[in-house]
């Protein structure tokens, strides 16, 4: 008798907010890869969309793609966090280094923290947990690097940069990976078959049926 997994936390169309946040992602991360003013304005303009607009799609899309109600508050507040964080940036752009590592640092430790406690949540739940703890491990490793490592514009930015180039090809293997096992998992799961007595009977039925037999010569006689 096969095991029965864990209900999945995630609905069927889950596998499109993964993608479209790695979508999101694809357009800074070209802007701080392919520019050389890695200034402090720039980053702020960059992350101030990107955490505007990723915010932006968590809470539009969470409540109709997650099925357990603590994981649409986890991440509806990651979205709220991440919209407020990017408008502090766009409308402080020149703000500087300093509130550029303020901003990303702390964006970085409160929504890292948020993904890595909902993937530990349903880390018995194949489908999300693996994804959800990845990529709040790598969010929250960008805050902590941000606050260790020489405070320098062109270091900062880039790391950033970086954390984008991760998200945009970490997230559609992730999604596209969800999309594709759904129907994978329902056609391997165990359908019950009734029992089949018919053969035995009709074996049995063989058994005692009578057989012709020819008559003896010497009977005959």
């Amino acid at each position: 008798m096969a095991n029965a997994q864990a209900p999945s936390s995630v609905g069927p169309g889950y596998w499109s907010v993964a993608v479209g946040r790695a979508l999101i992602a694809v357009l800074p991360a070209v802007i701080i890869t392919f520019n050389r003013d890695h200034s402090a304005q720039l980053g702020l303009i960059v992350f101030g969309a990107f955490a505007l607009a990723s915010g932006l799609l968590l809470v539009l899309s969470v409540r109709r793609t997650l099925t357990v109600a603590v994981d649409r508050n986890l991440f509806l507040i990651n979205g709220i966090v991440s919209m407020t964080a990017g408008g502090l940036a766009l409308g402080f752009h020149a703000g500087g280094h300093g509130f550029f590592l303020f901003v990303v640092s702390v964006w970085g430790a409160v929504t890292g923290f948020l993904e890595i406690y909902a993937g530990i949540r349903v880390r018995k739940r194949p489908a999300p947990a693996k994804d959800w703890l990845f990529t709040g491990l790598a969010t929250a490793t960008l805050a902590l690097l941000l606050l260790l490592l020489p405070p320098n514009p062109v270091v900062s930015v880039g790391l950033f940069g970086a954390y984008l180039v991760f998200l945009a090809v970490f997230l559609p293997i992730a999604g596209l990976s969800l999309k594709w096992d759904t129907p994978r998992q329902r056609r391997a799961a165990p359908t019950n078959s009734a029992p089949t007595s018919a053969a035995p009977m009709n074996t049995a039925l063989v058994k005692n049926a009578p057989t012709n037999t020819a008559p003896n010569d010497s009977d005959s006689l």
